[in-house]
C-alpha cells in the first residue's frame, strides 16, 4: 500500500480492480456542461417545478430581510437572493445557515431546514498573495458553492497556507497565476494546486467574503421578522437532490451523520468537500444490502464517471452502514 499527501492530507493509493480518476460528472470538452446541483444530462431528464416555499434571507454584512422562493437547487436560489437584494448572483460566494459569521459548519450545501434563515455572503475585497510551494503539501481543503465558485473550507494548521495570515478560510480562489478558476469544480481547482511544480513560486488571486459591519444581526428566531407558519416543526428540510429536483423530508439523524462521514472520506482521500456528491452517495446506498449492490448503483449513475476504486467503495460503505446502525 503506498500512501500520499495532497493538500495536507492523507491518500492512499491502492491496488485496485476499478480504475482510479477524478473526473467531473458533466465535462464536455474539457469544460462543465451542468451544475453542480443538476448531475444528470440525460436527454430524457424534465424539468422540475420550483419548491414554493419562502425563506428569510439577509446579506451576511448587514441589510434588510427579504424573503426567497421558487428555487429547486443552489443556483436558482441565489439567482433569488439577487433579485431580492438588486445584485447579481454572480456576487454571492457562498451561503450560511443562521449565522452571519463565515462558519464553515454552517455553509449551505444540499439541504435547507424549513426553519433555516440564509445569509448570502457577497464579494468583497480582492487580494493577490505570491508564495513559493516549498512542499507538496499546500493544506487546503476546497469545496465550491455549485454556481461556479469555489473557496477555501479548511486551513490545515501548521501548512505552508496557515502561515499565511492574508489567506482566510471563506476566501474564494478567483485565479491562479493566468489561470482563471471561476467556473470550474473544486476537485478542477484542487488539481491545479496540485500540480503546481514544486519550489516554483505562483500568484494566487483571492476575493474574502465582505465584513459584516453589524455585531447584532440574528436568525430570525431572535428578530422581529414576523413568524413564518405552516412549515412544520423545523425539523423538516428542503433537500435538494440530482436532476435539479428539490423535495421535503423529515429530519434524518442517520442521514444527516452519514453524509458527514461520506463527505470526510471525499475529503481525506481527494481534498475536496461536497455535500451535493455526498448526498447523491448516500441516496444511492437506499435500498442496497452490501458493498456490491452499492458499488453497482455508483456504477449505473451519473457518478460513474468518477471510476471510484474497490478501496473507496468500502470506505463509503463502511460509513453508510456504521450511520444506518448508528454506531457514531
Amino acid at each position: 500500500m503506498n500512501k500520499k499527501v495532497i493538500f495536507g492530507l492523507e491518500t492512499t493509493m491502492f491496488k485496485k480492480h476499478r480504475n482510479k480518476a477524478i473526473p467531473p460528472p458533466n465535462i464536455q470538452n474539457g469544460h462543465e456542461s451542468e451544475n453542480n446541483n443538476q448531475m444528470s444530462n440525460k436527454s430524457n431528464s424534465q424539468a422540475h417545478s420550483p419548491i414554493k416555499l419562502q425563506f428569510y434571507c439577509q446579506l451576511a454584512h448587514g441589510s434588510p430581510t427579504a424573503f426567497v422562493s421558487g428555487f429547486s437547487n443552489v443556483k436558482e436560489l441565489y439567482e433569488k437572493i439577487g433579485e431580492a437584494f438588486n445584485m447579481p448572483a454572480s456576487d454571492i460566494i457562498f451561503c450560511t445557515l443562521n449565522t452571519f459569521k463565515p462558519d464553515m459548519k454552517k455553509l449551505l450545501g444540499g439541504q435547507i431546514g424549513l426553519e433555516d434563515f440564509i445569509f448570502a455572503h457577497r464579494k468583497g475585497r480582492p487580494k493577490e498573495v505570491e508564495l513559493e510551494k516549498s512542499e507538496e503539501s499546500l493544506g487546503l481543503t476546497i469545496t465550491d458553492n455549485g454556481a461556479g465558485y469555489s473557496f477555501i473550507k479548511r486551513i490545515k494548521e501548521g501548512s505552508i497556507i496557515s502561515t499565511i495570515p492574508h489567506i482566510k478560510v471563506g476566501d474564494h480562489i478567483e485565479k491562479l497565476n493566468d489561470q482563471i478558476m471561476v467556473g470550474k469544480r473544486h476537485f478542477e481547482v484542487a488539481s491545479a494546486l496540485k500540480n503546481i511544480p514544486l519550489g516554483s513560486t505562483f500568484t494566487i488571486r483571492l476575493i474574502e467574503p465582505m465584513a459584516s459591519g453589524f455585531g447584532q444581526i440574528a436568525p430570525k428566531s431572535n428578530s422581529k421578522a414576523p413568524k413564518k407558519s405552516g412549515y412544520g416543526s423545523g425539523k423538516e428540510t428542503l433537500r435538494f437532490k440530482a436532476g435539479g429536483k428539490a423535495e421535503i423530508q423529515a429530519q434524518d439523524d442517520a442521514m444527516d451523520t452519514g453524509i458527514e462521514k461520506i463527505n470526510g472520506v471525499l475529503e481525506s482521500f481527494f481534498g475536496i468537500n461536497d455535500s451535493e456528491l455526498a448526498t447523491q452517495i448516500w441516496d444511492l446506498s437506499d435500498g442496497k444490502l452490501n458493498s456490491m449492490e452499492f458499488a453497482e448503483a455508483i456504477d449505473e449513475s451519473d457518478l460513474s464517471a468518477f471510476e471510484f476504486t474497490d478501496e473507496l467503495i468500502i470506505e463509503l460503505w463502511g460509513c453508510i452502514t456504521d450511520a444506518r446502525q448508528g454506531r457514531y
